[in-house]
């Protein structure tokens, strides 16, 4: 299972009983699931230097990224987070279902309020029915540009994989590094309307390479035996581009998507969203190829606002035998091969790629996807405009406006007191309204010539839902200030992804072709640029949850919204009560 890698280094600073035991004992972490594991986690500020650039960072234990949380299907998780920075502070569990435990999801004022300063919050919940690569992160502001790391679920003891056992398991995680405080540049935006400056470097494991002035040494480094198959576990947390990622003269196998095991394929690229995780097998040359290769990343884009356009780069480097290694000299005469990557905007790539996505459908692994819809929703997903607020200034956006973003033009304003507490408590009045609309109010060609008015409305809306109603949703995208990907994440649920396609939807047609057979089941999905998608789901967890675009600007500039699932009549179908200890507003 390669838990010589999962026990690594990275992970010094966290205390987890379990943990010490893994890397120590390895057949006491293996000996059965359910257990529980303890994790400390301190949010501290830690000076870190990339691009000869030094600069206080907000980390947890002071690493970056973040500690790896390693834990079976069937664990529960007790992960005490204390806050001794300024900043107030959440922590999602991405991809994690929360099933009743809705207290324990994250989102800042959607879940819970904010730990504050001095604070602290036990996250207490269990992993049902989950296995493969998710990651956590800061789920507050832009703090997840520092704040992030890998969640890695591992099946039950004696389930084996469905695909060959790999040698070792390595997780790759994409991320950003900003010379300037990222909360800065997000203040900055709002405050004037316009776009935000971008990030400095992209990076792969917390380091952006050779590519990157003042990064030679900032490199990270895979080194790989001949004749091995290894277990890639990639995961994007960069806060607002979408990324291809390859390695040079090899070809990657694609084995699950999102925690969720699909039908393996083959491929040179991984075109990999905000928010998702891919698993992929890297099978080695068979002999030691006399030469090192490149693992690169850019950005996959599709909007018109500037974007960071370069480039993060790795070394595959093969070890020659097991008892000999080559010095860095002999290293530095080999030859170096670059991938070639799609071209940035190339679309065509992207479709081809998600459209080979399918679950695996089997007995053991079923794609149970809704047949029977019991509600049906149009959401049109895109950017927009908001007037001018500021007297006597011009505003940055278009034509003097202030950028916005919304779902069925609703700009979703976060309340002041945690939604969730609002709905559990029957205390809603004041804080959002049921009236989400599940249509645009005012249709129109969503993706031709735009309406002369682009002004968004604001506002605190919810979708109500009846526990255990099976949903329908095609989300549009929109080219009123031009066609764009958005990857929006749905917490609380997966969600089966069964059509796409380009234009405008058509209700009459579209819907004959919808995959019912085996759509890849997710918890991210890329609404595609001037196109749409379809996702079924069964709202079967009890609670409210958040979704939205995992373009961090477009998440700060409204794209969301917001679910209320109704307890069902059973125990095992309501929220639980909120823990003692949850954050007060």
């Amino acid at each position: 299972m390669g838990f010589s890698l999962l026990c690594s280094p990275a992970i010094s600073g966290v205390f987890l009983f379990s943990l010490i035991a893994c890397c120590l004992l390895p057949e006491l972490a293996l000996a059965g699931a359910g257990i529980t594991r303890h994790y400390k986690f301190n949010v501290k500020l830690q000076n870190v230097t990339r691009l000869c650039h030094t600069k206080s960072i907000v980390t947890i234990n002071g690493q970056f990224p973040g500690p790896r949380i390693v834990a079976r299907e069937g664990d529960h998780l007790l992960i005490k987070v204390a806050n001794h920075v300024q900043n107030n502070i959440s922590i999602h569990w991405h991809g994690i279902r929360q099933l009743q435990t809705g207290w324990a999801d994250g989102p800042a004022y959607v879940t819970q309020c904010p730990i504050q300063t001095g604070q602290s919050y036990l996250y207490n919940f269990t992993i049902v029915g989950q296995r493969g690569t998710l990651f956590w992160h800061a789920h507050i502001s832009w703090l997840r540009s520092t704040v992030y790391g890998p969640l890695i679920i591992l099946p039950k003891r004696g389930v084996p994989y469905p695909f060959a056992k790999p040698y070792k398991e390595v997780p790759l995680i994409f991320g950003e590094w900003w010379n300037a405080d990222p909360e800065e540049v997000i203040s900055q935006a709002l405050q004037t309307g316009g776009g935000p400056n971008v990030s400095d470097a992209y990076t792969i494991n917390g380091l952006p390479g050779p590519l990157y002035n003042c990064s030679i040494r900032d490199t990270f480094k895979l080194k790989v035996k001949p004749g091995k198959t290894y277990l890639l576990r990639l995961i994007n947390a960069a806060l607002n581009d979408e990324l291809f990622f390859s390695i040079a003269n090899h070809t990657l196998t694609v084995v699950e998507a999102d925690a969720v095991y699909v039908k393996p394929f083959e491929t040179d690229t991984i075109l990999i969203a905000q928010g998702q995780t891919t698993n992929v097998l890297l099978k080695t040359k068979p002999h030691f190829p006399n030469a090192t290769f490149f693992m690169t990343a850019r950005p996959y884009v599709t909007g018109l606002g500037t974007f960071d356009n370069t480039t993060v780069a790795g070394i595959l480097q093969y070890d020659l035998f097991p008892s000999k290694t080559l010095s860095t000299i002999s290293i530095k005469k080999l030859p170096l091969y670059k991938p070639v990557l799609p071209p940035l905007n190339d679309t065509s790539f992207a479709a081809n790629f998600t459209s080979k996505l399918r679950s695996l459908a089997s007995f053991q692994f079923p794609a149970n996807v809704p047949h029977k819809v019991d509600k049906r929703f149009f959401f049109t997903i895109g950017l927009g405009t908001s007037p001018c607020d500021q007297q006597n200034q011009t505003c940055q956006g278009p034509n003097g406006t202030r950028f916005a973003a919304s779902v069925n033009n609703v700009s979703f304003s976060l309340p002041t007191t945690a939604l969730l507490q609002a709905h559990f408590f029957g205390q809603s009045n004041g804080v959002y309204s049921p009236d989400f609309p599940s249509s645009p109010r005012i249709p129109f060609n969503y993706t031709g010539n735009p309406p002369n008015n682009t002004m968004v409305s604001n506002g605190t809306k919810m979708v109500v839902l009846p526990y255990n109603t099976s949903v329908e949703l095609i989300m549009q995208d929109t080219s009123i200030l031009g066609a764009e990907s958005h990857p929006l994440h749905l917490h609380g649920f997966n969600f089966f992804v069964v059509g796409q396609g380009f234009g405008n939807f058509d209700p009459n047609k579209d819907p004959a072709n919808f995959n019912l057979a085996d759509p890849v089941e997710r918890n991210t999905v890329g609404v595609p640029s001037g196109g749409w998608v379809a996702i079924r789901f069964q709202a079967d967890n009890p609670g409210v949850w958040f979704m939205h675009c995992h373009l961090e600007i477009h998440t700060s500039w409204g794209l969301k919204m917001g679910w209320v699932v109704l307890d069902g009549k059973l125990p095992n179908q309501k929220l639980l009560p909120p823990p003692a200890d949850l954050p007060k507003c």
